[in-house]
């Protein structure tokens, strides 16, 4: 069913008022609907009722923004005192937008916060103030490694952003991982079979039944390269933040586990240089047979977000009930 945006904002954010104050809700949600505009279903609103009953078992404490601890002039190591993963992102970037306009370039490192959803977002907002960003973060061991059949490796997702000039931007996020666990929760919960080659069952065999697959474990994209990348952060990610690795790493699929993964933001000042005419050029490329043109990352987001806002946000009947039950 189509939620005008406005409803369903103001019906979110409610929610999450029974838990904590409205700064930290409209954080919470503001991520959330970000995602669910831009057709990042798995982390939009779907999370929401989970993100309420954390809290309530105690393993989230919304009333937190971190405590930090500049272990260097650029390096910051934030403890996320179990708070809200967007408020103890935000208030670790912000430290960071201080220091770098005079370091250079400053780096965040978190631990003990909860999901932070997509990291496209905070690269996004960087890049609009001027600022380079990469963001890395970890989750629970949900990819299999190359030639393997159990989950060893989180889904260790990347984004990138930076303006290129005229107050435009380049934003790109994508999982190391095929897939989200998200998007195979979504089917599920939408009783749509996954494509073939996304994940494996419970016993290392290809399936396309979602529910099979939460059990499962999703492939690593683009075979042993994204295997190596997603292997790659998940020790850098760990060992900066100094989380929790591979199948030890809970907490951001389940209710009452306490979240242990990692996160890593990097901030530079800059770039001063126009990279248009670059990006325009790659833009004016004549399409391969089976596209109508070629496209810049972030793009198809970027327009999704404009035309959903526009036009309402598809949800499940049964998830619009349980936020506006979670409202009252």
């Amino acid at each position: 069913m189509i939620i005008d945006l406005e409803t369903l904002r103001k019906t979110s954010v409610s929610a999450l008022l029974n838990l904590t104050g409205p700064d930290h809700a409209a954080q919470q949600i503001d991520l959330l609907l970000d995602a669910d505009l831009r057709g990042i279903s798995s982390h939009g609103v779907l999370r929401l009722p989970r993100i309420a009953q954390r809290i309530r078992n105690g393993v989230t404490d919304p009333s937190q923004t971190g405590c930090h601890n500049w272990r260097g002039e650029g390096f910051l190591q934030v403890d996320g005192k179990r708070g809200l993963g967007p408020v103890v992102a935000n208030a670790a970037i912000a430290a960071l937008e201080d220091r770098v306009r005079r370091t250079g370039v400053a780096m965040a490192a978190i631990t003990n916060s909860n999901h932070i959803g997509m990291l496209g977002y905070y690269c996004e907002a960087a890049a609009l103030k001027g600022l380079s960003m990469i963001a890395l973060s970890t989750s629970e061991a949900l990819v299999h490694p190359w030639g393997g059949r159990r989950a060893m490796i989180g889904t260790n997702p990347v984004a990138i952003g930076l303006p290129v000039g005229g107050g435009e931007i380049f934003m790109m996020d994508t999982a190391t991982g095929l897939v989200s666990m998200g998007e195979i929760h979504d089917h599920a919960n939408r009783s749509v079979p996954i494509p073939e080659g996304w994940a494996l069952d419970g016993e290392g065999r290809p399936t396309t039944d979602a529910e099979a697959a939460k059990s499962g474990a999703i492939a690593p994209f683009g075979g042993p390269k994204g295997y190596a990348l997603g292997l790659a952060f998940e020790l850098l990610v760990s060992s900066l933040a100094d989380a929790a690795i591979g199948r030890d790493v809970t907490g951001t699929l389940d209710d009452d586990t306490i979240c242990n993964k990692g996160d890593v933001f990097i901030l530079a000042d800059g770039p001063v240089a126009d990279m248009r005419p670059y990006l325009d050029a790659i833009r004016s490329e004549m399409p391969a047979e089976g596209f109508d043109r070629v496209l810049i990352p972030g793009e198809r987001g970027r327009a999704s977000r404009k035309t959903r806002a526009a036009a309402g946000i598809d949800l499940p009947e049964t998830l619009w009930g349980d936020i506006r039950n979670l409202a009252g």
